[in-house]
């Protein structure tokens, strides 16, 4: 009987989506994928999800027909599946660092994205006093990267993957703007990711999805 693949609801530009096909593709691990238009979001998803959010991943070979509908939890689930590329960090000193600076990006940077790129849906006049909050964070992150290759530290792991599609929409936020900051090896980073081999494969555009 034919192994029954599984099932990804993912939408190609949001950032969440963005790093739980990035882990899936690093992983190896084969899905369909189902491209979400979210103005008509498929019933079935909405039944597995109803939150109503990307990415959900189905896996129907599963007990209870499981479901992962955190970011996070599909890129932890799909490499501790297969993780030939050693994203995992090596160590649970090394694990606790790497969920804290993910948690940082999920928590306050994200807060302050969502309001420098969409100041209108807060409130908001503009976003730059959240722009410029963001970017401390950032500042820290390239002072990382002046000591270190990656996040992760030798070579782009968790942190990197889970992280990087969020810098990348703050910085497509105002591009002038953030190629005039001080953060050179945080640009640096964010441009070989941009021009991976990697994110190339999982920006490849999908049909929507209808059934």
């Amino acid at each position: 009987m034919p192994r029954t693949l599984p099932v990804l609801y993912s939408f190609r530009r949001c950032p969440y989506a963005m790093r739980a096909r990035l882990a899936l593709h690093a992983s190896g691990i084969a899905v369909e994928h189902r491209e979400v238009v979210l103005k008509n979001k498929p019933a079935h998803m909405l039944t597995l999800s109803p939150k109503g959010t990307v990415p959900v991943l189905w896996l129907p070979e599963a007990a209870s027909d499981r479901v992962l509908e955190q970011s996070l939890d599909i890129m932890l689930w799909a490499l501790r599946q297969h993780d030939p590329l050693g994203w995992l960090p090596a160590s649970d000193a090394h694990m606790t660092d790497a969920l804290a600076l993910i948690a940082h990006n999920d928590g306050p940077f994200k807060k302050h994205l969502d309001r420098y790129k969409y100041p209108n849906r807060s409130g908001l006049d503009t976003g730059t006093a959240d722009r410029d909050l963001a970017a401390a964070w950032l500042q820290s992150l390239d002072a990382h990267l002046m000591t270190l290759p990656f996040l992760a530290g030798q070579q782009f792991g968790l942190p990197d993957a889970a992280i990087a599609p969020f810098v990348r929409q703050y910085a497509h936020t105002d591009p002038s703007w953030f190629a005039a900051q001080p953060w050179p090896a945080l640009a640096a980073w964010l441009a070989r990711f941009e021009a991976s081999a990697m994110f190339e494969a999982i920006m490849q555009k999908h049909a929507p999805w209808t059934a």
